[in-house]
């Protein structure tokens, strides 16, 4: 029996968040011996781009495609996203695309806060890699992507489990409710600390978060006459929230062996 695990992310564009995900891979592949790993990047636009340097990049259906003519049988996908939102569901949509038409077993992991349990493991997670330099009565904002779904919700219950562990450690999204608007008014301390919750450092976590433009977050906090200190370090980079996508990815893993947990 052929068996690949797939893990599937929106993209690196960077040096560091290129090496997040070779850090990711390789604790894949520390975990599940015996399994050919492959990567798809969900993102369209970073395929172009890595096509027109001549680096080869898949889709999730392609690399499912590749698969199935390579002869393996059966595929555990992961995701390396935060919600279930439209992207999650495109990447499930691809696998029960592979299901019918390419007749493989293959399924989905998780995406990290599916459920409350993964919800409150993510914040203790989070809670342990807090910057280093950070005192206790200095605010923390966490930036995440956001989803105009309903899966969106879950970043508001992590955020209600986080202010349970640390009640200066707020958590925002770009663009929706729970936008930098609302976090603003709760920042008490002179420095503020501001981290991505985004799996890996990219053009979101430089530009929209820490860049210097008059709309990034940095520049907004700093306007509030804060002093802010970014923290550059994706989701994929702290061990504790790493290994809750590993736990997923075992559970994908079990369900396409057949096996019984």
């Amino acid at each position: 029996m052929r068996r690949a695990i797939l893990l599937a992310a929106f993209g690196a564009a960077t040096p560091q968040g290129r090496q997040a995900l070779h850090a990711f891979d390789a604790m894949v592949r520390e975990r599940f011996a015996g399994w050919s790993v492959r990567w798809a990047f969900t993102s369209p636009l970073l395929r172009e781009r890595l096509a027109r340097a001549r680096q080869k990049s898949d889709s999730v259906r392609k690399a499912l495609m590749r698969l199935s003519f390579e002869r393996y049988e059966r595929v555990a996908v992961q995701p390396l996203q935060a919600i279930a939102g439209a992207e999650h569901e495109e990447v499930c949509a691809a696998c029960a695309e592979a299901v019918q038409d390419l007749g493989l077993c293959c399924r989905v992991g998780a995406p990290l806060l599916a459920e409350p349990a993964d919800v409150e493991a993510a914040a203790r997670a989070l809670a342990t890699h807090l910057p280093e330099g950070r005192l206790p009565h200095e605010d923390v904002v966490l930036m995440g992507h956001g989803a105009r779904h309903a899966g969106g919700a879950r970043y508001a219950d992590l955020a209600a489990a986080m202010r349970k562990l640390d009640a200066r450690v707020h958590v925002g999204t770009m663009g929706d409710a729970m936008a930098l608007t609302s976090i603003l008014p709760r920042l008490t301390s002179g420095r503020v600390w501001l981290m991505p919750l985004l799996s890996v450092v990219g053009q979101h976590a430089l530009r929209d978060m820490a860049g210097e433009g008059a709309g990034s977050w940095r520049s907004r906090i700093e306007g509030a006459q804060h002093e802010c200190v970014p923290v550059l370090r994706g989701l994929a980079e702290y061990p504790g929230v790493a290994g809750i996508w590993l736990r997923h990815l075992e559970t994908a893993a079990a369900e396409a062996c057949g096996e019984t947990l």
